[in-house]
């Protein structure tokens, strides 16, 4: 009955919070409505006016709606992470970085043509991974960071966009490169050459797939679009980041690519090069930092096609704004749910000639807005998310530019000339002006509103959290008398949350409310911590026992009270200062240095405390009547454990100033600079510094194994026979020799031969894979048997004392199964007879019982722990030794501590402080930033997804998990630890 009550009780508990966590994520993490409507030649946005076009430039035919064509053919080539800086020219610089001065192609086609060619900031909506980004720029639309998890495996896109209109306007769209672009465009390209993509490591393999067909693809006749995804610039920014020689010699690769696509163009070809974002100094990319949303885009034609400017800074072009601008150019409907602005610059017929071009530009304005206009009605019906007054205001807008524009036609019908005289000029600028403003302003009320939190959702979810927080401290506090209070404290409060849940489920049926299960279960949880906190706090004043200490309290009553009040508020106040700390910008930013300090000074005040309450002066000094021989021994043994606990605290501080060296960077402290344990060895150009940090790796994952081992000789659990034993003795040592293969193939250098590369990479999937199976093995050996103790008589040899193990207890009396029974087992063995009057006595020697319990949770914390740094960079063994290392102290020093304090307290060994908690969990959060984390998407190691699997996922469970693994790789280990 017992264990179904805890089962059940905890079920209960993880409910609550997951109620509470929903809430706070519904109103935190963004979400956008997507429309399933398509554009359409049927529905245009302004009459057809064939006769208009003669003298632009611009081509009417049959296959051209909603404007007239400029190009009937159109490369686009994505690099994939090309930084704007990557991508700009500075020929004063005569000492440039690898990633400076390599794309000279765009510079001195900028220079000499300028009006075929310009280079343009290619501004990025975050999140900036990949997946992301092309939707975006296909779409139209700005995706929310709730989208980010997809990157892995990516689903097709459902909204109207870009690619689709082409297809449906029987265009002949031919891709190659990044397969990612397949999962988003199913069936959907005239020709596909998609490439593997997630093998970060890999530099090549897409580049030079692409480059075997781009040449004679462009050269042929049978295409109208062409679009390449080349990887290898963001592949060698996350291998080796951008101020690796690496990145000059791929960009040199990507001017030489470019040289060739814009020699082979022919006149109705339109070339776009663009990045779809950028990357840190560190080479990753997923956040808001100018580095991640600067790209570059770089547009050329071999007919004229922009005005010349004399301006040296470029223009600033937001990425979906390149969605309208190539749909018109191309004479395709903009697709549906696009809110991106067309680049007037490029809806210029001759410029040198006349000024016909604000004609131009005034149309493909005129057809955005009313696109726009329609996107924003369906949209505000169907989401109810967008501010009336914001709608109410763009209304205006748009009926005002929709005003100027069919005024200023009908003026020029009536004077049957084109925009020549001053006065026209001047209206059409304004009208160019106003027609812009509209779509700016729907622009930013668009991405405040889908940026927007909900911040009543937010905190009725913290509420929820708060209340399941003392509903499980409740609990804790009652757990002696629980199993007799369960139907009050559990059973109770569930009934009263479920009838809760089905009266709010009822309301909502009755009253055409859309049932929103979050909703439901939120109220569940209410109705459940409202009915436990009645039963508690009555049962709790009606308990005769605790009414009668309140009355009849005397002074040391009251002064004993006092103490333990102050002995529970202590570590409960540092842990609330924590939680208040989260919301403050400064403390969230600078979240690793705040819990290092509050970590030391509770471990620290632990220590002082005991010193306070003199709990470090022995016993028996305090004793009158102990022998003067014991009160000696007493005082060696004070200053012993003195000694004891200042070492086990100097060495814990040790530990926590060595992990500051492994912390991670935040993108808004633009000073900070990264600890460079962070880079892999491949990052690592001089080949000694390489060498010796890779000795440093192994030497550290080799200490942390050894002292593993010694834990396990110490106590005596290496003595017996079992599988378990025999795992622990050669299957840990045969995983390290595989880890160090592992790291060696990874460090190894690019310039490599090709069967050397192929080499490697078939090591770099096998090796994984012999480690993931070694480790499962160790975990259902363990599971099967995990009793590692020996016992042996002088009679016999074998391990007959030790039963054989059964799995878990299935009664309430066995929950101390094992060691009560190989006990009385040796109970039974050490018979004592008599023979001619001598007395025989058989001995019995048992080796690791005392920690039988400890040795099986040791192994399954080590084979996660070898699973973990498998998942990390490879130079992050040396934190994970110092992970050990300190929670090694800080056992040490609560057990010391816990020791001293039973001469006094009466509390039993079995009830844990909260000091001990709390401590233990701002370790778990230090160690989060000590190996390298930060709670940021840039600074989420994706390459744990791919460890073992560089060919990539066909779903997105698995690399989830491996993810998960690697960023919550501390809390997970602490967990494990702090159950012995």
């Amino acid at each position: 009955m017992s264990r179904i009550v805890t089962v059940l009780s905890l079920c209960w508990s993880c409910l609550l919070f997951y109620a509470g966590l929903g809430l706070f994520l519904s109103g935190f993490l963004l979400v956008r409505v997507e429309l399933r409507s398509r554009s359409s030649c049927r529905e245009t946005p302004v009459p057809a006016t064939r006769g208009d076009h003669q003298e632009t430039g611009f081509s009417q035919d049959d296959s051209s709606c909603w404007m007239s064509r400029r190009f009937s053919r159109a490369v686009v080539l994505v690099i994939d992470a090309l930084r704007f800086d990557f991508a700009k020219y500075n020929p004063e610089n005569r000492d440039p970085k690898p990633y400076e001065n390599k794309l000279e192609v765009i510079y001195h086609t900028v220079v000499s043509k300028p009006e075929h060619a310009r280079l343009f900031q290619f501004r990025a909506d975050p999140p900036t991974t990949t997946m992301q980004r092309i939707k975006g720029m296909t779409t139209g639309t700005l995706p929310t960071f709730i989208d980010v998890g997809s990157n892995f495996a990516s689903t097709a896109i459902q909204e109207d966009n870009l690619i689709q209109q082409l297809v449906q306007n029987e265009k002949k769209v031919i891709f190659m490169g990044d397969d990612t672009w397949e999962g988003l465009f199913p069936n959907t390209f005239f020709k596909s050459f998609p490439f593997p993509s997630f093998n970060v490591k890999d530099l090549h393999t897409v580049d030079n797939g692409i480059l075997q067909h781009i040449y004679t693809t462009v050269e042929g006749k049978d295409w109208d679009v062409l679009i390449a995804h080349f990887l290898g610039v963001d592949h060698c920014g996350h291998r080796y980041g951008p101020h690796h020689p690496a990145m000059a010699a791929k960009l040199s690769q990507m001017n030489k690519m470019l040289r060739s696509v814009i020699g082979q163009l022919q006149n109705d070809t339109l070339l776009v090069v663009l990045g779809d974002h950028g990357m840190t100094n560190t080479g990753d990319h997923g956040g808001d930092s100018e580095e991640e949303v600067n790209a570059a885009l770089f547009i050329y034609s071999t007919l004229p096609l922009f005005e010349i400017k004399h301006t040296e800074d470029p223009d600033v072009v937001s990425q979906i704004d390149l969605v309208p601008t190539l749909a018109l150019l191309l004479g395709v409907p903009i697709p549906y749910s696009n809110i991106g602005m067309v680049m007037v610059d490029m809806f210029i017929s001759k410029p040198k000639l006349d000024d016909n071009q604000y004609l131009e530009q005034a149309k493909a304005l005129h057809i955005n807005i009313i696109q726009v206009n329609r996107f924003l009605e369906s949209y505000s019906y169907a989401a109810k998310d967008l501010p009336v007054t914001k709608l109410k205001y763009l209304k205006e807008l748009f009926s005002t530019a929709m005003a100027e524009y069919n005024d200023l036609i009908e003026n020029m019908q009536v004077s049957q000339k084109f925009v020549t005289d001053q006065d026209f000029h001047t209206r059409f600028q304004k009208l160019l002006t106003t027609q812009q403003h509209y779509l700016r302003e729907t622009k930013e009320i668009c991405r405040e509103s889908w940026a927007q939190f909900n911040p009543a959702h937010m905190l009725c979810g913290i509420i929820l959290l708060a209340a399941t927080c003392v509903h499980c401290f409740l609990v804790s506090e009652t757990a002696a008398t629980f199993e007799s209070l369960y139907k009050q404290l559990l059973l109770y409060p569930v009934i009263w949350g479920l009838a809760a849940g089905l009266t709010v489920y009822i309301w909502m049926l009755t009253s055409d409310i859309m049932v929103e299960p979050l909703i439901i279960c939120c109220w569940v949880a209410i109705g459940s911590h409202v009915s436990f906190h009645w039963n508690f706090w009555r049962l709790k004043l009606n308990n005769d026992h605790i009414a009668k200490k309140l009355i009849q309290s005397s002074n040391a009553g009251i002064q004993w009270k006092w103490k333990s009040l102050l002995k529970f508020l202590v570590p409960l106040g540092i842990l609330l200062l924590r939680c208040l700390a989260m919301f403050s910008n400064s403390f969230v930013i600078t979240e690793g240095q705040v819990v290092s300090f509050l970590l030391k000074s509770i471990v620290t005040f632990t220590i002082l405390k005991l010193k306070w309450n003199g709990k470090l002066t022995s016993y028996y000094l305090n004793t009158p009547f102990v022998p003067e021989v014991q009160k000696n021994s007493g005082s060696i043994s004070y200053k012993r454990e003195s000694f004891y606990l200042i070492g086990l605290l100097v060495a814990f501080l040790l530990c926590v100033l060595f992990s500051s060296n492994f912390y991670n960077c935040r993108e808004e402290l633009v000073d900070c600079e990264p600890s460079s344990f962070l880079k892999p060895l491949s990052r690592l150009n001089d080949s000694q510094q390489r060498n010796f940090h890779y000795i440093l790796t192994i030497s550290s994952l080799a200490a942390l194994v050894y002292l593993i081992r010694k834990w396990f000789l110490h106590y005596g659990n290496l003595n017996s026979s079992h599988l378990v034993v025999f795992f622990v003795r050669l299957g840990f040592p045969f995983i390290v020799f595989c880890l160090c293969c592992y790291w060696a193939v990874n460090a190894a250098p690019e310039e490599t031969s090709i069967k050397l590369q192929e080499l490697t990479k078939k090591i770099a999937i096998v090796v994984p894979g012999i480690i993931f199976v070694l480790i499962m093995t160790g975990f259902l050996i363990v599971l099967w048997n995990p009793i590692t103790v020996f016992v042996k008589d002088n009679r016999q040899s074998d391990e007959t004392l030790v039963p054989p193990y059964k799995g878990c207890p299935e009664m309430e009396d066995d929950s101390l199964y094992v060691v009560p029974l190989i006990y009385r087992k040796m109970q039974q063995s050490m018979s004592t007879y008599f023979n001619d009057n001598q007395i025989k006595t058989r001995t019995v020697a048992a080796y690791g019982l005392g920690t039988v319990y400890s040795a099986a949770l040791l192994t399954v914390l080590a084979l996660l722990t070898l699973l973990l740094i498998m998942l990390h960079n490879e130079r992050m063994s040396l934190a994970f030794l110092l992970l050990f290392l300190e929670g090694f102290s800080f056992l040490e020093i609560h057990g010391t501590a816990r020791n001293l304090s039973l001469q006094s307290d009466n509390t039993g060994y079995f009830s844990v402080p909260w000091y001990a908690v709390t401590a233990w969990a701002f370790s778990a959060t230090q160690f989060f930033y000590a190996t390298g984390h930060q709670p940021t998407f840039p600074a989420i190691q994706w390459n744990a997804a791919f460890v073992g699997f560089i060919e990539g996922h066909s779903t997105n469970i698995l690399p989830a998990l491996l993810v998960g693994m690697n960023t919550f790789a501390s809390h997970i280990l602490f967990a494990v630890i702090f159950l012995r």
